[in-house]
């Protein structure tokens, strides 16, 4: 029987919360104007993709989702460097360093490393 899902609430907690993390970051990518570039573009479907990888204990997902919220960040960085008195980019950089910091926690990274195929 093939078992895909959405969340695997039996991975750590980090890891769990980076899965889910990046469904909404995918989404909310998805409606800002971030995804005018082509890096833009990538990082939501990188989120998306990598976020089903990651739940279903794919490497290919948690490598994708790694790249993906490294270029959400500097993207968050760059094209937000003029405006960070703005809320809605200090918040959304502050969102993008917490995916990044969960998915490359010591706990995801051993788990990612021993259990995904």
């Amino acid at each position: 029987m093939n078992e895909t899902r959405w969340v695997n609430p039996h991975q750590p907690q980090p890891l769990y919360a980076a899965t889910i993390l990046c469904y909404i970051e995918a989404v909310f990518l998805l409606l800002n104007l971030a995804v005018v570039t082509f890096l833009g573009l990538f990082a939501v479907v990188g989120m998306a993709a990598g976020g089903f990888g990651i739940a279903n204990e794919k490497k290919w997902g948690y490598t994708l989702a790694v790249i993906a919220a490294v270029i959400q960040a500097l993207l968050y960085l760059i094209i937000g460097f003029g405006a960070l008195t703005n809320i809605f980019v200090i918040m959304s950089l502050i969102f993008a360093v917490a995916l990044v910091a969960l998915l490359l926690h010591p706990m995801s990274r051993d788990y990612q490393r021993i259990w995904f195929r």
